[in-house]
């Protein structure tokens, strides 16, 4: 983890290649960068923390579905990123 610029009070995590190229592969890249810092964090940090292969990707798909239905944060409604 590191400190930057965003604002956040916690360091950040970095991004890692897979989520990345998960992004990019679904074109969410921009839904994702456009989401507040601490949300990017959150979403990275939660993915990495899990301890078996499998729940990392069940993860990295929540978060996916999430970017591109819009509208949700965390399984939680997130009226600031809905579609119109």
């Amino acid at each position: 983890m590191r400190a930057d610029s965003s604002g956040l009070k916690r360091p950040r995590y970095p991004m890692p290649d897979f989520v990345r190229n998960a992004l990019g592969e679904r074109g969410l890249m921009d839904a994702y960068t456009q989401r507040p810092a601490y949300q990017q964090n959150d979403y990275i940090g939660w993915i990495l923390r899990a301890k078996r292969q499998e729940t990392k990707e069940s993860r990295l798909r929540q978060m996916l579905d999430e970017l591109e239905r819009g509208g949700v944060y965390m399984n939680m409604k997130h009226a600031a990123s809905e579609k119109k």
